[in-house]
């Protein structure tokens, strides 16, 4: 591996990186997620950034569980489950990213269920807007969509539900329960793209559709091939806008990636997974990432191939080439 060449546009330099390690598993049932930022860390993800991508590492050698944050009680509310534990989590880390985004470091965070995505996505939100005045895109790569509201959702899991307030297409007033996200904490539903999908609910689909959200399913890869897609969802997004990437691991295949809570077979492969790494890469115009849902424990014989390839998505996004 070599240092990055591409310039960033948004970004002042290009290897100052902030890295938040977020050990929680709230946003859904199964326990294990964890454990997937030690993992890849012990797998020699950050020596493998700072010693040969050269980048300068802000970290602080924590992986942050957030004991402190749990309430001692969490009823359902709205149908969420551990809502008071989701929203004091996240809260807490979109601060976190903020003050890595406002310094303009790239800022990647290892998670962690999706659930955390509402706390990075806003922190980077608000931290552009304040330093460029502008409007920040997410790339969400994944087999779910995530866009669930509190009402649509079968499950409750509020890792199925980070779209849908971070659009503003789920709002809640109470403070302790994601009250606390403010409009320039937010995206617009324009400046989402999806891609990856496979495993959507029927309330989600409506939403998808009511709403004209770009998403590129596994069927549109299989037809066009993922060069075009990434041609197609980058176009969409245009040359003059920071982007946010949040890579769920179960966008791959379980061939590639078997080890993560939420499996569905017939998904992108690892080689795929790495180059829309490297196409959001060349872009210039990547600010920030989310590696999420490696579950280390589900899969004994699996979570050393998922561990590397959230080890080499993460890489690719960061300036790691084949040449």
């Amino acid at each position: 591996m070599d240092a990055p060449t591409i310039q960033p546009k948004f970004l002042p330099t290009q290897n100052e990186l902030g890295v938040i390690a977020v050990g929680f598993s709230g946003g859904q049932c199964k326990a294990g997620v964890d454990a997937a930022p030690m993992a890849l860390i012990q797998a020699g993800l950050i020596n493998q950034l700072k010693d040969e991508l050269e980048y300068n590492i802000h970290y602080d050698g924590e992986v942050h569980s957030y004991s402190e944050l749990m309430p001692k009680e969490d009823p359902d509310y709205r149908n969420m489950k551990n809502p008071l534990a989701v929203s004091a989590v996240t809260q807490t880390l979109s601060k976190q990213v903020y003050e890595h985004a406002k310094e303009g470091r790239f800022v990647l965070t290892l998670g962690g269920d999706h659930s955390i995505a509402i706390g990075t996505v806003s922190g980077t939100a608000k931290a552009i807007r304040e330093r460029l005045g502008r409007e920040m895109a997410v790339i969400w790569v994944d087999a779910h969509a995530d866009i669930n509201t509190p009402e649509s959702s079968e499950s409750g899991n509020i890792h199925g539900m980070p779209v849908a307030f971070l659009t503003g297409l789920a709002a809640e007033k109470r403070e302790d329960i994601f009250g606390w996200l403010k409009d320039d904490q937010k995206i617009s539903v324009k400046k989402l793209v999806y891609i990856g999908l496979r495993d959507i609910d029927r309330g989600e689909k409506k939403i998808l559709r009511d709403n004209g959200i770009k998403a590129f399913s596994m069927h549109d890869i299989d037809r066009h091939g993922i060069g075009k897609v990434m041609d197609m969802a980058l176009g969409w997004i245009g040359s003059d806008t920071p982007i946010h990437l949040s890579f769920d691991v179960d966008a791959l295949d379980p061939m590639w990636a078997p080890s993560t809570g939420t499996p569905v077979r017939g998904g992108l492969t690892l080689r795929e997974g790495d180059f829309i790494a490297e196409c959001v890469h060349e872009t210039g115009s990547l600010v920030a990432l989310d590696l999420v849902e490696v579950n280390p424990s589900l899969e004994s014989e699996g979570a050393s191939e998922t561990i590397r390839a959230g080890c080499s998505i993460i890489r690719c996004a960061l300036g790691d080439t084949l040449l």
